[in-house]
This record gives C-alpha cells, structure tokens and sequence, in this order.
C-alpha cells in the first residue's frame, strides 16, 4: 500500500498521518513498556477540615451541641446538601446517619440518635453565605484566587515523561464528604474518607526525584512500573475501588491509545460480517454454552449491552450486564404491540441505571431464551454457561484485540456515521446542522442507554427561552407591518426599505435559531450526549462532518475534548469515513 508520508508537529509529539493510519514518531518500546523516565511532585490534597465559627451551632432536639471535629465535619457534608433531594430520600438518610455515628465520640452517639431531631439549619445557612461571597467576589478578589490556583497548577499539574513536560489531568485528590451515585445507588449518603499520604501509592522512576509527602506524612508505597501510566493510586472506602492519578487527556500516551481503540473498532467492519454469521449458525449449535454465547453476542451486538462484570467485593448495588442477566429481568412475548417473538428487559445496569427496552428479536434467539428459562427461579443466571471472560476470549480469537466493549464502540461509531449521513443537509443554517448533528448523537446515547435526569433548572430555563421566542415573534411581526407600512408609501426611500427588509430577515434567522434551540434543548432533556463523544464516538467522525459541513468544530466539542482529540483534528480530512 502506498502511503502518504507527511510529518507534522502536534503539542508535545510528533506523528505522521497517512492514508492507512497514524504512526507516532516516538522511540517504540518493547511490549508493555509506557515509559522510561517519570518524575512528578504527587498528587495535592485538599486543605484539613477548619472548625465552625462560635456562632454557628448544630441542635439537637432543640437544643445546641458542640461536636467533636470529626463529627461536626460530616455535619457540614449533610448541610451543603440540604439544597438537594439527595437528603429527602431514606436510602442516602440512613447510610448518612449510620456512617455519621461512627465518626461521633461514645457521648455523643449516646446523645444523637435520631436524624429527624437533628437541625442543620445555621450550618446549611452558613453555606449559602459563603456560595454567595464566592459569587460576588471583586475583580481584584477574584484574580488572587486565579493566582494561588495557578501556583498549584504549576506545582503539581505537570510531570516530565521521557523528554516532554506533560500536562497531569486530575493531580487534586478529591475532598471528603458524602456519595452520591447515579440512579438510584443503594450506597447513596455513605461518607467518602478523607485520603491521607499514607493511603496513597506513588508511581515513578527509579533515578526520578521521588515526591516529597505532606510534612508529617509518609506514602504508602512508592513503586517504578514503567508499564503503567498512571502517577498515584489510592482505595476509595466506599465502593473498594481504585482511584488514579493520570497524565492529561492531551498526553501523547492518551492519545496513542485513544487512537488505537478506535482503530480496533474500525477493524471489526472488516469481519463483522463473517462474526455475525458465525453467531447466528452458533444459534443453532448442540452445545448449550455455545448456544448462551451466540444470544449474549446477539445481544451486545445489536443493542449494545455492556458484557457485564464481576462485581468488587462487598459491592451491594445489584447492577448486571449481559453476560449476568438472571431469568427476572427479561420476559418473552410471543406478541406484543402488533410484532412479534418480543424480548423486554427491565433491569439496573452501570452506575445505577435503569436499562428498559422492548425489542423484537429473530426467532431463533427467541425461542433460545425460552430454552434458556426453563426449569430456572426468576434469580437464576439466564446465561449460566457463559461469563465475561469466556465471551471476550472467544472474540478475540475471532479478531485481535476484540472485546465485547469494542463491539460497543464500533456500533456506536458506525450509528453515528450512518446519522449524520442521513440527516445532511447543506442548506440548512449552522443552527438546523447542529441539531441534525445532536439528533445522530441522540440515536448513539439512546443505542447505549445514556441516561441523565432532567436539570433541576431545565423547565425554568425552558421557560426563559420560550418567552425570548415569544418576544422575538413580536419584534418580527412589527418589523414585517413596518416594511408593508413603507412599501406603500411611494415617499419610502429605497435605502430605508433595503433596511427594513434586513431588519426582517434578521429577525426571522435569530427566531429560527432560538425555535431550533429549544427543539434541540427538549429532545435531550433525558440524555446524556457528552458521553458518547467522550468514550465510544471516533472523534475524526466528528471533525470530518465538521469540515464537510462548513461548521466550527468548537460548536460541537468544548474546550476539554478539542484538547483530548487534539490528534484526530489534525490528522482527519474530509473524505474520513469510519
């Protein structure tokens, strides 16, 4: 294959983008090696906890109770969020009070048993005091803080990697205080710990100055394992999970490996086909496993469901994915709705949220399940030959490198180009292209089930758009009886009807585009589009569409992503296709 060399310079590395990839121009290391030097000063803690001013009091059945600091701070946690229905629901009340109590002293666990007798209110109102000061902070206030936040970022937001200073994305460890989730989490209202040093594992090189840990402190460990990118580690308390210190979205390793997944999810169209073949005839197989393993790619493919993992010890939240799907969360419909052989699924799947769909399936996959279901309870494993593990085993047997979550990228990537494709309309203005564009966003959020609860102030804000249409149509209505008015009049000079009539059309484009906002506005008012973009979309989709298209690409991707794709905006022509 003949391939376009043409070497250019990106931020802190050098690439070369051709017509059958992107090749970095950095030294290759063997297998698994990220890095050869990595020096960094350690992640920044937030500030120790500063006790209530004397004027400021919790109450207890009426009556003031000076805490100990440790419970008068997870006080404070509750208080900042009395704003929020998070307070009003029993599940984040009770697993609030019960983690609560255990940072109380015995007298005051003794005292404070009830979390109806107990009253937040001046810390609450304390709260908002300080909200506000931050709000109306003068110019002069504000640039110190700029400053000192500046100062920190010097300090602590980069590293040195190989030859290059590289930006840190999350060097601030973040600060104590209460869980929240998404959806409804069982865990929701549990205390997250403040992290200390000695809770934090360091990761650089061996010749690297080591960072120096708060005084007083000591790391948990410090480790050289150039085969991992990230800078420091710690365990949250209240999932189990590991949290990371981790080079910015724009980092050369970033972008080499976002690029890599792309580039794994655009080799699957070369064998989808003949994967997809393979599975339906594995419908038909005498082996149950196998069986289980062609409806679950069955699944994945078609509605991409995550696979689904093993949950981390001591999870309680009861989240599944395809490959955990027990017998409750599906029921079969020979008819429903006027089609047929109809699978609902009704379950909680990551972070909470709720995955309901009804779906028409083939007949083959239908009459599988039934196979599937019988002689099982409803908390039996639906699938119970077959687990995470064996699926992405088996797919990467069909493809290097194929996973179940790379099947999720790919459809996602390839919807995504078949909307845009669909929808394109060069003569529409900027305002209809980019609600054409969040539309085939729309359909990839939908496909993956990209879910958010409406904003608290969405139907305020609704409300204010409305009322600036409402008020843009009268302004339009005047305009057009002014220039019907001038027409008329034979002494109208021609400049000022020339005026007139642009005065018209501009009122007519600025109504059009608040009337397309408020479409586009209403139709994602229960997505979540950033998601997508952020993780499954192929970025050089997007800034193809752009060029094609003639629109801005910082009308569709901020700041933050424009910096994390910074590779596919200057590799991506226009005739890119997925």
């Amino acid at each position: 294959v003949e391939i376009l060399y043409v070497s250019k310079v990106c931020r802190n590395y050098n690439y070369v983008p051709c017509r059958v990839g992107f090749v970095w121009e950095e030294e290759k290391y063997e297998d698994g090696i990220k890095w050869k030097f990595l020096e960094h000063k350690g992640p920044y803690f937030p500030p120790e906890y500063q006790t209530l001013p004397d004027d400021v009091k919790f109450y207890y059945n009426g009556k003031p109770v000076k805490l100990s600091l440790p419970a008068e701070e997870v006080a404070l946690f509750f208080a900042q969020m009395m704003d929020h229905e998070y307070t009003t629901k029993e599940v984040f009340r009770n697993n609030f009070f019960r983690d609560w109590r255990k940072e109380m002293t015995l007298e005051e666990r003794q005292l404070i048993m009830d979390l109806n007798k107990c009253d937040f209110g001046e810390l609450h109102a304390m709260h908002k005091q300080k909200v506000e000061a931050r709000k109306n902070l003068s110019k002069e206030e504000k640039l110190v803080n700029k400053e000192a936040n500046q100062k920190i970022v010097d300090e602590y937001g980069c590293c040195v990697l190989d030859h290059h200073r590289e930006r840190i994305g999350n060097f601030k460890i973040e600060p104590p205080g209460l869980f929240r989730g998404r959806g409804d989490h069982p865990k929701q209202g549990m205390l997250k710990k403040r992290i200390q040093p000695e809770d934090v594992i360091i990761n650089c090189s061996k010749d690297s100055r080591i960072p120096e840990p708060p005084a007083g402190h000591r790391w948990k460990e410090v480790r050289h394992d150039n085969t991992v990118t990230w800078l420091a580690s710690w365990t949250e308390n209240v999932q189990g999970s590991c949290k990371y210190v981790m080079l910015n979205a724009n980092s050369k390793l970033k972008g080499e490996k976002d690029w890599e997944k792309y580039e794994v999810a655009r080799k699957l169209k070369t064998c989808v086909d003949a994967i997809r073949a393979q599975y339906q005839e594995d419908l038909k197989s005498k082996q149950m496993g196998t069986r289980q393993r062609a409806v679950a790619l069955y699944f994945i493919d078609k509605l991409a469901l995550r696979a689904g993992n093993e949950k981390e010890e001591g999870e309680t939240a009861d989240t599944v994915g395809c490959c955990s799907l027990r017998v409750e969360h599906i029921t079969l419909h020979d008819t429903l709705d006027g089609q047929k052989c109809v699978v609902e699924f009704d379950f909680l799947g990551k972070d909470c949220i709720r995955y309901y769909n009804k779906v028409p399936v083939i007949k083959r996959v239908f009459k599988n399940l039934k196979l599937f279901m019988e002689n099982k309870q409803e908390g039996d494993d639906l699938f119970d030959r077959l687990n995470t593990q064996m699926l992405n085993k088996h797919l990467s047997s069909l493809m290097p490198g194929l996973t179940a979550k790379v099947f999720r990228t790919y459809n996602a990537s390839i919807t995504l180009q078949q909307q845009l494709k669909e929808l394109r309309n060069m003569k529409d203005n900027v305002a209809e292209k980019l609600l054409s564009y969040n539309r085939a966003n729309r359909a990839v959020a939908i496909l993956c089930n990209h879910q958010r609860a409406p904003p608290k102030t969405f139907e305020q804000s609704m409300a204010n758009l409305q009322a600036k249409i409402d008020s843009r149509k009268e302004q339009l209505d005047l305009a057009k009886k002014e220039l019907k008015q001038a027409k008329k009049e034979a002494k109208g000079s021609s400049d000022n009807k020339l005026l007139m009539s642009k005065a018209v059309q501009r009122c007519e484009e600025q109504l059009l585009k608040m009337e397309v906002q408020a479409t586009d506005r209403e139709e994602n008012k229960q997505i979540a589009l950033s998601t997508s973009k952020l993780n499954y979309l192929d970025p050089r989709i997007s800034v193809a569409w752009c060029k094609n298209m003639e629109v801005q690409l910082d009308k569709i991707y901020n700041k933050t992503l424009r910096d994390k794709f910074a590779w596919a905006i200057d590799m991506t022509e226009h005739d890119f296709v997925f």
